[in-house]
Parts: structure tokens; C-alpha cells; sequence
């Protein structure tokens, strides 16, 4: 995600994530509805059958396909704003850590200074981003036509500051920054996993090399969109599989009356636990799946061709698709 020298340019990481943020969450917005719905459920237990009986309900009592982007101009906003803000701060904070480390990238970053750069950037991005959030979250989990219900953005920014002031932009806070592993831990896989396959590339290139087949270079090529797709799929697959319950959570305390239903995030895990078991922290986790695996892939495909196509066009400079950090 870096320059030759092992520095990225703000400019191309920002554009490049709030290009990503906006098409990622066009195509994934319909299962983001249905997951939030089923995350703010407290009464039926989840599953396969659950989604569909949510679809379906969807479709009978709110209408069909305008009815599944309800709440997408805050998800297009919150996403385009997340994705264009922790790329520039990721980028930001690993240029200062190169720097730490002698100010060149033969000194490399670690496992740790790549989940220290990660998180950090989560952590910022969330705090300037969780307004955002409460809207959408309660602008998905209901429909249009229910009592209460926000019919726009601004009217939901307007209510909420109007009924619960600036601590209600805030509910959802904690498990939100407890979320910020997730993004720690993906993005320490990315990088590694994106490292390994260029390694794989190189040596796989000099065997050829020294097999007498002259025409063949012996520079790591570069990774392929094919590459990208999967290595995007693995890094979220190991991140989801251990840190979604937080999501659960955090939906639960941004819902229109969590301030009468959950006294704390420790009262929201209790109850949870007690009324609806651990399949309580991974409801929604199916559609969550489905929705996260095409939504990262397409992410990071797009981050990565319009990061490198800014600076080959814009920024007057070469780019590798793979920085050996």
C-alpha cells in the first residue's frame, strides 16, 4: 500500500479509500439492512431461516427494492468517511513508524507495527465517525412507515440531538472501539498475506530464471487483482471469525430505545447472555458473511487499482503494487 521508498502519499490513500467506501457499500447495502435487523432482534433466535423470514417481511410490508436501501445515505457517508480516513491515518502512522525504525523500508514493520498502526487508525475513525452510525443503525433497523422511524439523515441528526443531545451520537461507543481489533488483526493479515504472496511470485519467477528461461524477470511480479481478491477474503475471514459479537452489541446499544432497555455495555452482554444465549452475540452473522466477503473484496480491489492509478496520473511518481515493508 506504499511507494517504492516504503512511504504512502495521503492524497492517493484518501481518495483511493473514499472511492472504495462509496462502491463497497452500494453493493453491499441490502445485506447490511437485513443483518442490522436481525442484530437488533431480541426476540427469535437467528439463522438461515430468520433471514429469509426477514426478507420476506421486508418485501411484504415496505415494498421491494427501494425498501432494502432504506438508511443508505448515512451508510454511504459513514463508510466513504471511515474507509478515506483510516487509510490516511494507517498510511500516516506507518510512515511515522518507518521512521522510528531508521526512516527506510529494508528496517521493515512487524506483526505489531502493523496491529499498532491499524488499530490506532480504527480508534480515530471511530470516534469521528460513530454519529454517523447511530443514524444509520436506526435508520435500518426499521421501516420507513414505523412509529418513530427517521425518514432522512438529517431529520435523524436533528431528533437525536434534539431528545438525547451530543452523548446520544455517542451510544455504541465502546464495543465500537472494542471493534477496532477487528481492524487490527485484518490488516496485520492483509499486509503479511500480500508479503507472502509476492514472496511466492519472486521465487517462483528466479526458478523459472535459473531454468535457463531468459525471458522470464527476475522481479517480484506484481499482484494480481485475483490476488488481491483473495488475500481481502482470508484477511476478513480471520478478523470476522473472532471479533463479531462486538457488532451485536454495539447494534443493540444504538437502537432507538436503548437508553431504556441496556443501563451499560455490560448490562447489554448480560442480558444477552441470559435471554438469548451465545447465539444471542452472533445473531445476523450469516447475512454479516455474505455481506462482508464480496463488500471487502470489492474494497480493497478497488482501494488498490485507484491508489496506484492516482499516482501514476496524478502524483507524477511510479507505484508497486506490493510494498516488502
Amino acid at each position: 500500500m506504499s511507494a517504492r521508498d516504503g512511504r504512502t502519499d495521503p492524497v492517493s490513500e484518501t481518495v483511493a479509500g473514499l472511492t472504495a467506501g462509496v462502491i463497497s457499500t452500494l453493493v453491499s447495502h441490502p445485506f447490511d439492512l437485513v443483518k442490522t435487523r436481525l442484530q437488533v432482534d431480541r426476540v427469535r433466535t437467528s439463522g438461515l431461516g430468520q433471514t429469509a423470514h426477514i426478507i420476506k417481511d421486508i418485501v411484504r410490508h415496505e415494498g421491494s427494492g427501494k425498501a432494502f436501501y432504506r438508511g443508505l445515505t448515512p451508510n454511504i457517508v459513514g463508510n466513504a468517511a471511515s474507509w478515506g480516513l483510516y487509510f490516511l491515518w494507517y498510511g500516516q502512522i506507518k510512515n511515522a513508524l518507518l521512521q522510528t525504525h531508521g526512516g527506510g523500508a529494508t528496517q521493515g514493520l512487524s506483526f505489531a507495527d502493523y496491529f499498532l498502526a491499524s488499530t490506532t487508525a480504527g480508534a480515530l475513525t471511530a470516534l469521528c465517525t460513530n454519529p454517523i452510525w447511530v443514524v444509520k443503525t436506526r435508520m435500518l433497523s426499521t421501516g420507513s412507515r414505523a412509529p418513530g422511524a427517521y425518514q432522512s439523515m438529517s431529520e435523524g441528526v436533528k431528533i437525536i440531538f434534539q431528545r438525547e443531545g451530543v452523548r446520544g451520537f455517542y451510544r455504541g461507543l465502546v464495543p465500537a472501539l472494542f471493534g477496532v481489533s477487528h481492524g487490527g488483526v485484518q490488516f496485520m493479515a492483509y499486509e503479511k498475506l500480500k508479503i507472502y504472496r509476492a514472496d511466492m511470485k519472486l521465487q517462483r519467477g528466479q526458478s523459472t530464471l535459473n531454468q535457463g528461461n531468459k525471458s522470464i524477470s527476475s522481479s517480484p511480479s506484481p499482484l494480481s487483482n485475483l490476488d488481491f481478491f483473495f488475500i481481502s477474503a482470508l484477511s476478513k475471514a480471520i478478523a470476522g471469525s473472532v471479533t463479531y459479537p462486538y457488532q451485536v452489541l454495539r447494534a443493540r446499544l444504538q437502537m432507538y430505545d436503548a437508553g431504556t432497555t441496556y443501563s451499560s455495555v455490560t448490562d447489554a452482554i448480560r442480558q444477552i447472555w441470559r435471554n438469548e444465549g451465545v447465539r444471542g452475540y452472533y445473531k445476523g452473522l450469516a447475512p454479516n458473511i455474505i455481506r462482508v466477503l464480496p463488500s471487502t473484496c470489492v474494497t480493497f480491489l478497488v482501494y488498490e487499482n485507484t491508489r496506484i492509478y492516482w499516482r501514476d496520473h496524478f502524483s507524477g511518481g511510479s507505484s508497486t503494487t506490493v510494498d516488502k515493508q
